[in-house]
């Protein structure tokens, strides 16, 4: 278990800290790692406020301890007003870089920002999450979703998912389930460049581990489904606004009918 651990701690690690990049990016912010660049406190507050869109206590400025642990402690205060259950993750151990306390904060995070609100068919979270994969995968050959390890470790459902959304993205009738490496990486290239969703995994490592790590497969799923769903939901806005221009159209073309047949009496 322990070279398990070892394993699923690697892909966290890398996934969580693109996950937390593609947010810090929009306030131009890159960091190298979250067991790192999260220890003053600055950047985990300004995570939490980019993809809260709230505003958190002021910073500490210093650059003493007791500053870096003011400030991890005025994150940690705002997710728990949020309702996350932060028993045992304490600001001075993220200060220290506890990596599997830093691991577990951002999980949590995660699991509140971005997870917890999905909702499909009265199933919310992660059951909603993964109902959403199976029901969009299920037209696709060899592809069987029923957990957020092994059903995506040779990369089909990846595919699928890109492809039930975006066809003209996925020529999914030419992959194969003994390729995983280039399926995966295909997947991969593919969101990241198509579909702005930053690369969070490594293709050689999801294929070559026995069971990925849960966490970290559920972050990068989690991605693609608010992607086709911001899509889906500007597709349906402008689809909208069409009907009302079209009513508009057909109610000015009545009334110069309208006209010219008065004009005619």
């Amino acid at each position: 278990m322990g070279f398990l651990d070892q394993h699923w701690d690697r892909q966290q690690l890398l996934t969580f800290t693109a996950w937390c990049n593609s947010h810090l990016r929009k306030l131009g912010i890159h960091i190298e790692s979250v067991a790192q660049d999260f220890r003053s406190g600055v950047n985990l507050v300004k995570l939490l406020e980019v993809i809260s869109g709230g505003e958190i206590a002021r910073l500490e400025t210093g650059k003493m301890r007791i500053h870096k642990v003011n400030n991890v402690k005025k994150a940690l205060d705002y997710v728990a007003s949020k309702g996350v259950n932060l028993i045992g993750i304490g600001a001075e151990e993220i200060v220290d870089g506890n990596l599997k306390m830093t691991l577990g904060m951002i999980w949590t995070i995660i699991l509140r920002f971005a997870i917890q609100d999905i909702s499909v068919e009265e199933m919310s979270a992660k059951e909603g999450l993964l109902l959403w994969c199976q029901k969009k995968t299920a037209p696709y050959k060899n592809v069987n979703v029923t957990n957020f390890h092994t059903s995506f470790k040779d990369g089909l459902a990846f595919c699928a998912l890109i492809h039930r959304h975006r066809p003209d993205l996925i020529d999914y009738n030419h992959l194969r389930k003994d390729n995983a490496v280039y399926n995966l990486q295909y997947a991969f290239e593919v969101a990241e460049k198509e579909l702005d969703i930053p690369i969070m995994l490594d293709a050689n490592d999801i294929a070559s581990t026995m069971r990925p790590d849960e966490r970290a497969i559920m972050t990068y799923v989690s991605s693609y489904y608010h992607a086709f769903a911001s899509s889906q939901q500007a597709s349906q806005a402008a689809n909208r606004i069409c009907k009302v221009l079209n009513v508009n159209q057909e109610n000015e073309t009545l009334m110069e009918e309208y006209e010219s047949l008065a004009s005619g009496l």
